[in-house]
């Protein structure tokens, strides 16, 4: 289906997708891209970058282009698309030659809506010919974050999309990705030419998920009080070795609990089977490196548990991101130890990476520590490394449901922070916990820093002691790590009532809480969140049936379910029971295609089970 160049944005939502109106910046957004202007768009998983440049290129002359590096996404949107009667097509590595030459000759012949290409494909001369020949309504770059070498995923091939901008630079270019500090930001927009561009930075909260990170005391007994908590839902399980994902996806397997595994080293059909079923079936958990969930779109994951530490903040949100995307009720678990610590940076030091990126990756694992640390609200420290403020403590996260024990840690604060300022702002945690133990090293006495007021002023605190004292005030942002130079230390711009006394620092009290990691800080329901959500019985029962019924029909067409509805209008249906097709096509997420094509259906099983 052929959507018309005339339509505005907000018919074409409702039309097309079965959206009442736009949330957030998007129409601010989409109105800048439909007018030809450039732009940078950061907003969380969830929050509906997607749409951001699916609404323009419906509006626009033309076919949009969209970068991607993630063939399951790819194959993800194209079958929502074509649900919506949007023409979509991709090109990447999983077709055949014939089905190239098909979407090719759709492309030259102006009856494609949207393609989606690697980033590989695109910059070959051919496709590039390919692409002077037609009207192009924009560029997408999505996870635009692989540009950029502060990121956590960086990509080569994506420093040449400049090419885009040098050789059709009419065409409106939009990136967007849902994970990037400011270093990574400055980045993208550099790498990828978009100075002129409107940045748009949305909220990076995703306030439906509970965070949760435990210190690890007996991880197996650990994880299963938490999954208890979360029976007969979908979740992802990340382990640091293949060893490990493999062992715990049996072990979970034998205990009634059905589990997958997947990691890098599998045969590549087991990989995509496994891949496929976690998409097409209901309840399963994955068990997996962070070779798994790039582009992976299922709504529906209830939880996602860190076995161990990964790598950077960055990594922590993008994977936890994986939970709630319909923005029903979720959790993130993380257990940690600081033999991930050490496991993480013996990878980073063995790594054939450049000394400068080598720093990059171990300031932003201190910041991930920090995190792990931290006594105060986790959202709260999270949304700052994003250079985000939330006012207030969030109230759904451990540290908020569970306080934990704390001492005065303001004097602690202070010698930290003299010591910081009385060497200028230039060196690294490892120097000023030699000055503050009194360390009288060569190097010491050269800079004559043997001589500060500071040298030798905090021996009440180990080395161990002293550097989760500098990861807690970098997590309140008391102290900022150089990450783009070498990692010296900076005062925050708040550091002077702190290091005047006006200002009191509690600082979390290591090794005196022993929580288990599912203990609860409300009460919860053994029943699927979604479930959970209703009051009335006999709407739960009407949810289940048109749960099933969605099933059969993605099963028919060998899609994912949530393909055909989300969780969220199968929740609007039940509570709502449309009896007629005109009140089911007023169903948030029901447009025009998906009313004609399933209203009698699910209108017949409200009216079976009214």
């Amino acid at each position: 289906m052929a959507v018309s160049e005339v339509q505005r944005p907000l018919d074409v939502l409702k039309s097309v997708f079965g959206f009442p109106g736009f949330r957030g910046m998007q129409g601010d957004i989409i109105d800048h891209v439909v007018k030809g202007g450039d732009c940078l768009v950061l907003m969380p998983t969830g929050g509906g970058k997607s749409l951001c440049y699916q609404v323009p290129a419906l509006c626009r002359p033309g076919t949009a282009i969209v970068i991607s590096p993630l063939i399951a996404l790819m194959h993800d949107q194209v079958q929502a698309l074509r649900q919506l009667g949007v023409r979509a097509a991709m090109l990447n590595s999983s077709l055949e030659f014939s089905e190239v030459r098909a979407v090719e000759r759709d492309l030259l012949a102006g009856h494609l809506d949207l393609l989606y290409v690697a980033p590989e494909r695109l910059l070959t001369d051919g496709f590039l010919s390919l692409l002077e020949r037609i009207d192009i309504a924009l560029f997408a770059i999505d996870e635009a974050h692989c540009v950029s070498q502060w990121g956590h995923d960086f990509r080569p091939e994506y420093r040449r999309l400049t090419v885009l901008h040098e050789r059709f630079p009419a065409v409106p270019r939009i990136a967007l990705t849902a994970t990037a500090d400011g270093p990574t930001r400055r980045d993208i927009l550099e790498r990828l030419a978009l100075g002129d561009g409107r940045v748009f930075l949305s909220s990076f909260d995703r306030p439906n998920i509970r965070y949760r990170v435990s210190a690890k005391t007996s991880p197996r007994n650990q994880l299963r009080a938490f999954l208890d908590d979360h029976t007969g839902e979908a979740g992802v399980i990340y382990c640091l070795s293949r060893a490990k994902v493999e062992e715990l996806a049996s072990a979970l397997s034998a205990e009634g609990r059905p589990a997958l595994a997947y990691h890098a080293g599998l045969d590549k059909e087991v990989r995509a089977a496994n891949q496929d079923r976690f998409l097409k079936e209901e309840g399963l958990i994955m068990v997996a490196t962070i070779a798994f969930g790039m582009g992976i779109d299922k709504p529906d994951v209830r939880f996602v548990v860190h076995m161990d530490m990964p790598k950077s903040m960055e990594a922590y949100y993008q994977e936890t991101g994986r939970a709630g995307r319909d923005g029903l009720k979720s959790e993130a678990l993380m257990l940690y130890g600081m033999e991930d610590v050490a496991k993480l940076m013996q990878f980073t030091d063995a790594s054939e990476a450049p000394e400068a990126q080598k720093r990059v990756e171990r300031q932003k694992l201190d910041a991930l520590i920090g995190y792990c640390e931290t006594a105060r609200c986790r959202r709260q420290v999270l949304l700052a490394y994003f250079e985000e403020d939330l006012a207030e403590p969030c109230g759904n996260c451990d540290t908020c449901l569970e306080p934990v024990k704390t001492f005065d840690g303001t004097e602690a604060a202070q010698k930290v922070m003299s010591a910081i300022l009385r060497t200028g702002e230039r060196f690294g945690a490892a120097h000023i916990i030699d000055i503050l133990l009194g360390n009288a090293t060569e190097r010491m006495r050269q800079l004559n820093h043997d001589g500060l007021k500071t040298f030798g002023c905090g021996k009440e605190f180990g080395r161990d002691g002293w550097r989760s004292v500098i990861r807690q005030l970098a997590a309140m942002g008391l102290i900022q790590v150089d990450v783009e130079g070498h990692g010296g230390l900076h005062l925050g711009p708040d550091f002077r009532d702190v290091l005047k006394g006006e200002r009191r620092i509690e600082l979390k009290e290591d090794g005196v809480r022993a929580r288990k990691a599912g203990s609860r800080g409300a009460a919860r329901s053994d029943r699927p969140r979604a479930a959970a959500a209703f009051e009335d019985a006999s709407d739960e029962r009407l949810y289940e049936a048109l749960r099933a019924l969605r099933l059969s029909l993605a099963r028919d067409q060998g899609v994912p379910p949530y393909v055909i509805f989300h969780d969220t209008t199968l929740i609007e249906i039940a509570t709502r029971r449309p009896r007629s097709m005109a009140e089911f096509g007023r169903i948030s997420g029901v447009g025009e295609a998906k009313r004609e094509r399933y209203g009698e259906r699910f209108v017949a099983v409200v009216r079976a089970g009214g």
